[in-house]
């Protein structure tokens, strides 16, 4: 693990009492609670970044209509194969 920096942080009294709550029932320490939630914003931010990449990306690029019917033939093909 990293090594830890203790910061401070000021929370509404209601956000602070639902956060120990949520730790408690967990049997989680504060650090543990708020590095996870830190953690977990970062990831969800990075996710969000590479979605809209990939987004922007296929403005730039979109599939062509004789890929388009290329996957419509394969799947028109594996589909006819299941057992509906």
């Amino acid at each position: 693990m990293d090594k830890s920096t203790k910061v401070a942080i000021s929370l509404p009294e209601s956000v602070l009492k639902v956060i120990e709550q949520e730790r408690k029932a967990k049997g989680e320490s504060r650090s543990e609670f708020f590095r996870r939630a830190a953690e977990r914003l970062l990831k969800q931010e990075q996710e969000s970044k590479e979605v809209e990449k990939y987004i922007q990306g296929y403005y730039t690029t979109p599939e062509s209509a004789e890929e388009v019917d290329a996957v419509h033939r394969a799947g028109v093909t594996v589909l006819a194969e299941e057992p509906w």
